[in-house]
């Protein structure tokens, strides 16, 4: 009978204030929408950085006749200098997990290649492309001891961490996660105040009905309970549209579009879409719930 007393209270109160919980449930969709999108930034990220970086590489770049580092002042890279270039690079195992040597014309073939489109590859010639051990370190953020040990030398002009580039690549997507971040916040501020005012208008129209209830000695929680539900459906339903949006998001830019056109690197599975919902679910309810037990302790007093 209290069940279904209580349900009958909430069902009475979702109707009574449809056009405030339609409001409630469009805010929290888009609050936990943008909020999810900044959770599938977050693991898209951490997608690409466990890709990326078990791949990235230190290449170190040779003397050509045409360097002008200071490293380069005795002319191109001999034979013997790269000799005990790839001996020094072997003595650093296991640190240096595989070594691969590229000479010009390796260099000038993938450079065309790479650029086959373009006025670039036409004006370039073999020599201009400088021979290079490609680096392929165990853990990657060890660069500096392979930077210490051959940047400067005889016969190298260059040490490139390929890490470096990506570093900033991430910083520009991590940006873009703490804005959707603070949009996010801002929104969720927005909702907490549109639940608390949403609570405030239901007890007081409710008020006769809640002083009888605590006359014949309903307790707080029983008197709480109604509004309590009204606030948790309201986000429940405001979390299910978001994290239908999130699935659209995944089902249709992801998988036909971005997916086939860019096959270089991996994105974010079914798993990251079913996280983030679990959680847009949970926070949506927590807050509804908390915010409406704080907002009733004050006007359900009779």
């Amino acid at each position: 009978m209290r069940l279904r007393l209580i349900l009958n209270e909430v069902g009475i109160g979702l109707r009574r204030n449809l056009t405030m919980t339609i409001a409630l449930v469009i805010t929290f969709a888009v609050s936990l929408g943008l909020f999810g999108g900044a959770l599938l930034v977050r693991d898209q990220v951490d997608v690409m950085k466990d890709f990326w970086y078990d791949k990235v590489q230190v290449s170190i770049f040779m003397c050509t006749k045409n360097s002008d580092a200071p490293s380069c002042s005795g002319g191109a890279v001999t034979a013997a200098q790269k000799d005990q270039i790839k001996a020094d690079l072997e003595s650093l195992q296991p640190l240096v997990q595989e070594i691969y040597y590229e000479s010009s014309k390796e260099a000038y073939a993938r450079f065309k290649e790479q650029f086959k489109n373009s006025p670039i590859a036409q004006n370039a010639s073999p020599d201009a492309l400088p021979e290079s051990f490609r680096v392929k370190l165990t853990d990657p953020s060890k660069y500096d001891v392979i930077a210490s040990a051959f940047d400067g030398r005889p016969g190298i002009d260059n040490v490139v961490d390929q890490r470096s580039l990506l570093d900033k690549f991430f910083q520009v997507l991590g940006g873009l996660q703490q804005l959707a971040l603070l949009i996010a916040g801002a929104m969720i501020l927005v909702t907490v105040l549109l639940i608390a005012n949403a609570m405030r208008v239901a007890a007081f129209n409710r008020r006769r009905e809640t002083g009888i209830m605590r006359l014949v000695g309903a307790s707080d929680f029983y008197i709480q309970m109604p509004f309590l539900l009204e606030a948790a459906i309201g986000a429940a339903a405001g979390a299910a549209v978001a994290s239908l949006s999130l699935v659209g998001v995944k089902a249709i830019l992801i998988d036909r579009i971005l997916t086939p056109q860019f096959t270089i690197t991996p994105f974010i599975g079914w798993d990251a879409i079913l996280r983030s919902a679990v959680i847009l679910l949970v926070l949506g309810i927590v807050l509804a719930a908390v915010t409406a037990f704080v907002t009733l302790r004050r006007y359900l007093r009779v």
